[in-house]
């Protein structure tokens, strides 16, 4: 397992566009800590951003795994170029010739993205752990280490998302088309989404479908955590609005895009098994 891994970070090492977006991500999650310097001046009235409890433990583990997730695109680009340029480069056939099982270059790719997943979720936990002690009104240990379901379904949900990534990466072969699939597919869910929803006139109906979809189910996850700060609360409340929302890690949703992971790497297995290299 060492040894496949070791050869795919040779490659990504060597890739320079590859090591620029790696670098940009870890730079863009470190970025969520500078949320804590956001300060808004009104005439007499301050606003400052970390003062309203968005760092506040357990709800950072929530706010934090959101807004971190919003950033997975980057790495979406490497893991579609990394497979891309296996076929460009005649890598993929090279590494077969010296020996390298189809199985095995799948597995290769499949533990990547699962490092990647797993350092992505080890690098929010630290931060996160971070501004919590610097931030948070509460430091009791019991309420520190509440709440961290979200970093699981957060690695769940980069998980399945870098593993469609591949898939897609597998099947089209060329890194502008797959990524424009991506954004196709992401459309086409939502376009299922209205469709539904125009049918039955329902917000519920239309979830209810659309959970069993891949974006869709990753998405159901790690529900935007906002409108559980107090001050959104109220402002609510003055609008006569209900913000009630289901903010559990259900673990159904994480048994539907282990599934979907599942799959794609099934089938980005049997397209290598089919295809003439």
């Amino acid at each position: 397992m060492l040894r496949l891994l070791n050869i795919e970070f040779i490659k990504l090492w060597n890739n320079k566009a590859s090591k620029v977006l790696i670098l940009a991500y870890f730079i863009l999650l470190s970025l969520i800590a500078g949320i804590a310097a956001i300060k808004f001046n009104f005439g007499v009235f301050d606003f400052h951003l970390a003062e309203q409890g968005i760092f506040n433990f357990p709800f950072i583990w929530h706010f934090n795994t959101y807004v971190a997730a919003e950033l997975k695109f980057f790495l979406a680009i490497v893991i579609v170029s990394m497979v891309a340029n296996e076929y460009s480069n005649k890598t993929i056939k090279q590494n077969l010739i010296d020996g390298l099982s189809k199985k095995e270059f799948i597995i290769s790719k499949f533990v990547t993205v699962a490092v990647f997943a797993f350092i992505s979720t080890l690098f929010i936990f630290i931060l996160s752990l971070i501004l919590g002690l610097i931030y948070s009104s509460y430091n009791e240990t019991s309420i520190i280490f509440s709440d961290l379901e979200y970093l699981f379904a957060f690695f769940v949900k980069l998980l399945g998302f870098f593993s469609f990534c591949l898939f897609v990466g597998m099947l089209i072969k060329r890194s502008a088309f797959a990524l424009g699939f991506l954004f196709i597919w992401y459309m086409f869910e939502g376009i299922v989404r209205l469709g539904l929803f125009l049918m039955e006139s329902t917000k519920e109906y239309a979830d209810a479908i659309t959970q069993f979809l891949p974006l869709k189910s990753m998405s159901n996850l790690i529900e935007q955590p906002l409108a559980r700060l107090g001050a959104a609360k109220e402002i609510a409340s003055m609008a006569g609005e209900d913000l009630s929302y289901d903010y559990a890690v259900h673990w159904y949703e994480i048994a539907i895009v282990l599934g979907w992971t599942a799959i794609f790497i099934f089938f980005s297995y049997r397209l290598l098994l089919k295809r003439d290299l």
